[in-house]
């Protein structure tokens, strides 16, 4: 396992990061598999753990509670808030109000005191970069984050967060988390040199794209992956986008079986190279999913290997822009790219 520094907080995370979403309902993973999972990811030399409250409900961080008991001071432990917790319209956001409550509940659930990364689900633009960020900084100040990052935020927005927090003379966002794989290359265009402009760390999530790149998803085979139960969409093949994907997993399969490597070493080794990433978050379900992971935490790509993955997905380049999360507001509704009709 290889180590590096989260930003510029001093703090040593392993290049591979656990996370937790597949704890509970969304995986099925029972509590005496994530505790296994668990155990065998420390084992492994894996220090970082991330969650999040809306993860099953809850359900996840309780969970992960449990399975570090014990052992909470080995552990880099990281959750985050912000997406909808019930239909009730401020059980979300990023409001000072909910922020305060929503962190007491998920030391709660998690059985601790503190969390080293609190982290914003999302970007909420009903809310101002001071009001969160001055919720944050006091909630450093009482001792319950440690540091606080954001997740999946527009690179014009980890900008103007970054400019806010220096304006106001508030604590910073000090890692993002966007999802980055070789078959969703966007954030290389932006994102990540903003977050090494600013000095942040990178924890990347998806790296496999959603199971595409884990070796399951091949021409003339069943989809069968979690996934595909609740997002079929995602991997209709009669869609060009899919197909897209499926044409450029067999062509990096290709590349990885002459490298002699497996697709997952391929696909972690690939994210794992960019020089602003410091951890790719795995989401394994099962313990032999988790071992298949491990088995790329020492995998680093040759210039070859990474020229030939240029060639079948080129840098900048989203296979399905339409599942991006960070897409600005202006480009989902058009409203703001109207002009209003004078009275």
């Amino acid at each position: 396992m290889h180590y590096r520094t989260l930003g510029r907080t001093g703090v040593q995370v392993s290049s591979l990061a656990l996370g937790a979403m597949n704890f509970g309902k969304i995986g099925r993973t029972t509590q005496d598999e994530a505790i296994t999972v668990v155990d065998a990811a420390l084992e492994g030399g894996i220090n970082v753990i991330d969650t999040a409250d809306m993860y099953g409900g809850g359900e996840s961080e309780e969970m992960v509670g449990k399975a570090i008991a014990g052992r909470r001071d080995d552990i880099v432990l990281a959750t985050k808030a912000g997406m909808p917790m019930g239909d009730e319209r401020n059980r979300r956001g990023s409001s000072r109000r909910w922020l305060v409550t929503e962190l007491d509940n998920s030391l709660r659930r998690l059985g601790v005191d503190h969390v080293d990364l609190y982290q914003i689900h999302r970007w909420d633009p009903e809310t101002s970069d001071e009001e969160t960020l001055s919720a944050l900084t006091d909630l450093r100040r009482a001792g319950k984050v440690r540091y606080f990052g954001s997740s999946t935020f527009p690179a014009y927005r980890l900008v103007q967060a970054q400019w806010a927090a220096r304006e106001h003379h508030l604590g910073r966002y000090v890692t993002e988390q966007p999802s980055y794989s070789i078959l969703q290359r966007g954030v290389e265009a932006h994102v990540l040199p903003v977050t090494e402009q600013y000095g942040l760390g990178v924890l990347v999530w998806s790296p496999l794209a959603s199971g595409w790149l884990s070796g399951a998803i091949r021409e003339g085979k069943e989809i069968t992956t979690s996934r595909s139960a609740f997002l079929p969409h995602r991997f209709d093949t009669a869609i060009p986008a899919n197909r897209a994907r499926l044409e450029a997993v067999e062509q990096l399969a290709k590349i990885a079986d002459e490298a002699g490597l497996s697709l997952i070493q391929l696909a972690l080794g690939f994210v794992t190279a960019h020089p602003a990433v410091t951890s790719a978050l795995i989401g394994p379900r099962t313990l032999a999913h988790l071992e298949s992971h491990l088995a790329a935490a020492d995998t680093v790509l040759s210039a070859d290997v990474l020229d030939a993955i240029d060639t079948v997905v080129a840098p900048g380049v989203d296979l399905a822009a339409d599942e991006k999360n960070d897409t600005p507001p202006a480009l989902l509704d058009s409203a703001p790219r109207r002009r209003r009709a004078s009275a």
